[in-house]
C-alpha cells in the first residue's frame, strides 16, 4: 500500500521495512545528532496530509458515466427526442462533463454505418447507449448484448425484435415507443377534410416502424370509409418523387412518423402545397415544417421519459423487467399558415381543441 492511501487510513506512512526496525518516518526526519527535529516533523506531515487529501479524493471520485447515443439521422423530432433525455438526466443530477459524457453519434439515415457506430460503443466500453429510433436501436441490439440500452422513438419493440413484450422485455433493451395515434390521425383529415376518400400514404417500405404504421393505417381507413393509395422511398433522395406519384390520385396526403421521409419533408409539403392537397403529419414538428395539422405525442417530453428510465437502470434495476412506456398526452397541432398554402379551411371545432396553432 502507498504512503498516500496508507495514510488516509491511519496507517504509519513509512512503516518499517523489517521487523524491529523504527519506522521510516522517524530515521527520514532525524537530525545529524539523533534529535528529532519537530518542526520538521510537523511541516513534513502536513505537507503529506494535503498530499494524501488530494491523492485520495482523486481516487474515490468515480468515473464519469460514458453514454453513447445513436440516431439514425437528423430531424427536428429526433433532435428533440436526444435533447429531452440530456436535459433530464442534468435534472437528475449527471452533470455534462462532470457524472456523465455523451458520444453523440448520428447514421445519417445509412445502415452500415448505424452498425458501425454500435460496434464503436461496444469497443469503447461505454456504460449505457440511447438508441434514438428502430433502425439505430436494431443496430445497437444486435451488437451489444452485456451493456444497458435505452431507446426512444421506436414505434413497435416487439415487430422490430428488440424485446419479448412491451410489458417485460427480456432483454438488455427498454426504453419508450412513439406510436401514434394513427387511427386519430386519420379522424383528424376527415374532420378537417370531409370530402377525402382517397388518402396518399408515403413511407420507407424497409423501416419496421413505418410498416407497422402503415397496417393500421389500412385498418383505420378501411374502418373510416377511406382508400389508402401507398407510395414508398427507400431513401431520402426518392421522397420526391413518390410524392408526385400521389398527384391526381388522391385527396389528401398522410406521412407517419417515418425517418426516411420526415428528413426530407420538404419534398412532400411542395408536392403538397403545389397541387393543393391537405398533407396530416404523424407529429408536430412535421408540423412546423410545414404540414397542415397532426394529433400526436411531444417528443421532447419521450426524450425526458426515457431519461427517467435511464435514471432508473442506472440506479440498478435490470432493464430486463422494466415495461416499454408510451406517452399518454397527445396533442393537436394546427398550421395556419399551410391551411392557406394548401387552399384548406380549418374547422372551428379543430382550432378550439388545438394546444398550438401555428401561424
Amino acid at each position: 500500500m502507498c504512503c498516500f492511501r496508507r495514510l488516509c487510513v491511519g496507517l504509519d506512512p513509512f512503516p518499517p521495512p523489517f521487523p524491529g526496525q523504527k519506522s521510516l518516518s522517524i530515521i527520514y526526519l532525524k537530525g545529524a545528532n539523533g534529535e528529532l527535529k519537530s518542526k520538521v516533523l510537523r511541516r513534513a506531515l502536513l505537507l503529506l496530509a494535503v498530499l494524501t487529501l488530494f491523492v485520495c479524493s482523486v481516487g474515490a471520485h468515480a468515473a464519469p458515466i460514458r453514454v453513447g447515443i445513436t440516431q439514425i439521422v437528423e430531424h427536428p423530432s429526433l433532435d428533440q427526442a436526444r435533447q429531452g433525455f440530456i436535459d433530464r438526466m442534468t435534472e437528475l443530477g449527471y452533470v455534462e462533463g462532470v457524472d456523465i459524457v455523451y458520444d453523440i453519434q448520428s447514421a445519417q439515415g445509412d445502415l452500415t454505418t448505424a452498425q458501425t457506430i454500435a460496434r464503436k460503443f461496444q469497443s469503447d466500453g461505454v456504460d449505457l447507449v440511447l438508441a434514438i429510433a428502430t433502425p439505430t436501436a436494431q443496430a445497437a441490439a444486435h451488437v451489444i448484448k452485456d451493456t444497458p440500452i435505452l431507446i426512444t422513438a421506436v414505434t413497435d419493440p416487439v415487430a422490430a425484435e428488440l424485446v419479448e413484450s412491451i410489458e417485460r422485455p427480456g432483454t438488455n433493451v427498454t426504453g419508450t415507443s412513439d406510436l401514434t395515434p394513427v387511427k386519430a390521425q386519420l379522424e383528424l383529415l376527415k374532420e378537417i377534410v370531409p370530402s377525402a376518400t382517397r388518402v396518399g400514404i408515403v413511407y420507407n417500405a424497409g423501416e419496421v416502424n413505418s410498416v407497422v404504421q402503415v397496417e393500421i393505417a389500412r385498418q383505420a381507413a378501411a374502418e373510416l370509409g377511406l382508400t389508402l393509395i401507398e407510395a414508398t422511398a427507400a431513401n431520402s433522395s426518392e421522397v420526391l418523387q413518390a410524392a408526385q406519384s400521389l398527384q391526381g390520385r388522391v385527396d389528401a396526403i398522410y406521412v407517419p412518423t417515418d425517418n426516411t421521409v420526415v428528413s426530407a419533408l420538404e419534398s412532400v409539403v411542395l408536392v403538397a402545397e403545389r397541387a393543393k392537397l391537405p398533407l396530416i403529419a404523424g407529429e408536430a414538428d412535421s408540423v412546423a415544417k410545414g404540414a397542415l395539422a397532426t394529433i400526436g405525442i411531444d417528443y421532447y417530453l419521450l426524450g425526458r421519459q426515457t431519461a427517467d428510465i435511464a435514471h432508473r437502470v442506472l440506479q440498478g434495476e435490470d432493464p430486463a423487467e422494466i415495461s416499454i412506456e408510451y406517452q399518454e398526452e397527445q396533442n393537436v397541432v394546427v398550421n395556419l399558415g399551410a391551411a392557406q398554402r394548401m387552399n384548406v379551411t380549418i374547422p372551428d371545432a379543430v382550432l378550439a381543441k388545438a394546444s398550438q396553432i401555428l401561424e
